[in-house]
């Protein structure tokens, strides 16, 4: 079977150097595992009767198709995109200094097989809705700053945004409603195509040049880019989000759907202002990502004047930080410098600057000790610049989660279609040699499979009725019992300190309430769908017995695993109490006496907070109960592709019987099938033994219970 989709040659870069696969081990064991269980699906195929093997297609679709996605987080002027463009080996593809108003998020599509005819560059516009929620608000801050009242922020951040508007209308004319909500897609990629879609433009005096810098970077929304990548292994998804440490709240937004996304996200720190004040909209985004999912980059220390004995400071400030504020316990720290990778990848380690080049001196000398000959060596900068070290970490913990993911469950739903072409192998075997089996008709068997499915989809229905409905009651209790204790505590501090005293209360506490009540979830629905897939599992098993009169020793079907659940990113939303600015201050003065006090502050956070509560509750639930409804589908439909087969095969002629299975010694085609039944249930043993993903742990216990 051979894949329709390739690379396309034009978005190939530069060969690599040498240098560029440190680190990439754990990477190109994952690809290795990946490759030959492909190889494993192909015999299968081989072995399968002619033109009767859809779901082996779909399986090695599956594999292509894997592309675990890295999101790139970080402070404003942090240089995460000058690292980007590092990682992937090409020095200068996207631009680092953008507008300060620009919302785009870069997805960086390596090694992914596309279609010859495919673009392998496209950019989406904002639609007229989302364009004119900013410029009437200015973004969620304008909502968060118009409930509190201060009325002179709201004006400045709209007049800020109606300036950019018209220096937008300025350069596009009279297209620029005509551009809203439409793309733009390329069958090349080059620097100065992106710079015109995501780069700081200037203001254009030439209103008809469309090659200008920047020219649609204010009303571009994402850059999808497809290239090639050498060095990695297997594809990724690398995603440049917005810097979020800014007022602009339309790219935090931004930031965590690119999160939603994606099951791991690095965190771009600068070295000289590690965690700052600025920076707690960041510890909230990625306190709601598993510990495992967060890797921290501390970028420039070619800035420092003495790495060697700062970077062990640096390290303890931010972990002090981190469990000040409830952030991951024990994140993964890499310290390194995108200055020094780039220029490695550029063959210019001479040319960098003199307070660079001793910074690069003090840190080899105490990696590899002083008069060390290859210290500033290409390859020895690139080890420094920390970019191998963080594609270690991210590819050990890529090929422990979505790589144990991906290959578990592909290898499940191939071990559920070896044990039915087995029990087909032996109805065709039985048959050819004469003897008698008894076999239900198509008819009968559809109409088994449909009891089966209805009741299946019913117990699933009301598991996750039952699931679902207590998690709304307990997001709900939460939300509640949060109002009622803010309220409180404003009630006490007015009759202990006056109305003269400022106040302020953290939303923290919600955020840890509906965190609590999402782990709750998961454990919850993790236990429900395993225990309704095994049933399911269960009852097919005894179908097969049912529907052919030969039994085939150690028969069984796995049931899938449920689906993985997303982070829940949204509870790092900015809440109004997060932003301790000015506005605080106008709401307090314009309130008069305790009653008003209490009314507006509740009637402010229950606002406020209403649309988080509801993203979790509703919209995020509806998705994962659907992925729960779509896997237990999967499953059913693929065991009656199996089953229908075995009562098909049961009808036919004898002499079609033979040229239908291809292979002419079914005794031979029995013990391949029995052979690769047992590499593929030893490998599934084995990568539930090793998995240390958390996931995948409690799914096999929700399918034993």
């Amino acid at each position: 079977m051979k894949s329709d989709r390739a690379i396309r040659p034009t978005a190939e870069g530069p060969t690599p150097p040498d240098f560029m696969r440190q680190g990439q081990e754990r990477l190109s064991a994952l690809k290795a595992e990946l490759d030959e269980l492909r190889d494993t699906l192909l015999d299968i195929e081989a072995l399968s009767p002619s033109g009767s093997d859809r779901q082996i297609e779909r399986l090695v679709a599956e594999l292509d198709n894997f592309e675990p996605a890295i999101t790139m987080i970080g402070q404003i002027k942090s240089g995460k995109t000058t690292l980007v463009n590092a990682m992937i080996g090409r020095p200068g593809l996207l631009p680092a200094d953008v507008n300060p108003w620009t919302s785009v998020v870069t997805s960086l599509h390596l090694n992914v097989p596309i279609a010859p005819d495919a673009p392998v560059a496209t950019f989406q516009f904002f639609d007229e809705n989302e364009w004119d929620h900013l410029v009437t608000n200015g973004g969620r801050i304008g909502e968060l700053s118009m409930r509190a009242g201060a009325d002179d922020e709201v004006r400045k951040l709209q007049e800020q945004v109606a300036q950019m508007r018209e220096k937008t209308r300025a350069r596009l004319g009279r297209r620029f409603e005509l551009l809203l909500g439409q793309r733009h897609e390329y069958r090349h990629v080059d620097e100065d195509l992106i710079q015109r879609y995501v780069c700081l433009g200037d203001d254009f005096a030439d209103e008809e040049m469309d090659d200008k810098q920047g020219r649609f970077a204010d009303i571009t929304r994402s850059a999808d880019l497809y290239l090639s990548a050498p060095a990695i292994p297997i594809p990724l998804c690398i995603k440049d989000t917005p810097g979020v440490n800014d007022t602009f709240l339309m790219r935090e937004q931004i930031t965590i759907r690119a999160l939603r996304d994606s099951r791991l996200c690095v965190v771009v720190l600068s070295a000289s202002q590690a965690l700052s004040s600025v920076d707690m909209g960041l510890v909230r985004l990625v306190s709601n990502v598993k510990s495992d999912g967060v890797v921290i980059f501390v970028n420039r220390i070619d800035e420092l004047s003495d790495p060697a004995n700062q970077i062990p400071e640096i390290r303890d400030s931010i972990l002090k930080t981190m469990a000040r504020m409830n952030g991951p316990k024990d994140p993964r720290i890499i310290f390194g410098s995108a200055y020094w990778a780039n220029a490695a990848l550029a063959d210019s380690v001479g040319n960098i600057v003199a307070d660079s080049a001793e910074a690069l001196r003090k840190c080899a000398d105490a990696l590899v000790g002083e008069g060390a000959g290859e210290r500033t060596s290409r390859g020895m900068m690139w080890r420094l610049s920390g970019i191998p070290e963080l594609f270690e970490v991210l590819g050990d913990r890529i090929a422990r989660s979505a790589g144990a993911r991906v290959l578990n469950h592909v290898r499940q739903r191939a071990a559920n279609h070896v044990s039915g072409l087995r029990a087909s192998t032996s109805l065709a075997t039985m048959r050819i040699d004469g003897d008698s089996v008894q076999v239900m008709s198509p008819n009968e068997v559809s109409r088994l499979l449909d009891g089966i499915e209805t009741k299946a989809r019913a117990q699933l229905k009301e598991e996750l009725d039952r699931v679902f409905s207590a998690f709304a009651a307990r997001v709900n209790q939460s939300h509640a019992r949060f109002l009622e204790r803010a309220l409180d505590a404003l009630l006490q501090h007015l009759e202990k300190n006056g109305e003269d005293a400022p106040w302020q209360y953290s939303p923290d506490g919600l955020r840890l309430l509906l965190r609590t009540s999402y782990q709750v979830l998961r454990k919850n629905l993790y236990a429900a769908c395993g225990s309704v897939y095994e049933t399911a599992a269960q009852a097919v098993t005894q179908a097969y017995g049912q529907v052919v009169s030969v039994g085939v020793q150690g028969f069984s079907v796995r049931p899938p695993l449920p689906p993985e659940m997303p982070a829940p990113v949204s509870l790092g939303t900015t809440i109004a109490l997060d932003l301790h600015s000015s506005w605080w201050k106008s709401w307090w003065k314009r309130r008069r006496g305790y009653r008003a006090y209490a009314k507006g502050f509740y009637s402010l956070i229950e606002a406020e907070t209403a649309p988080i509560v509801a993203e979790l509750r509703d919209r995020q639930a509806a998705e994962i109960r659907a992925a729960a409804e779509a896997r237990l589908e999967e499953f059913l439909a693929e065991q009656r592709s199996v089953l229908m087969d075995v009562a098909e095969k049961g009808q036919v002629g004898m002499n079609e019987l033979q040229e239908l299975f291809g292979v002419r010694s079914q005794l031979e085609r029995a013990e391949v099938l029995e052979m690769i039944l047992e590499e593929l249930s030893e490998a599934i043993a084995q990568t539930e033994e090793d998995a240390a993903d958390e996931e995948v742990a409690i799914a096999r216990k929700g399918a034993a219970a």
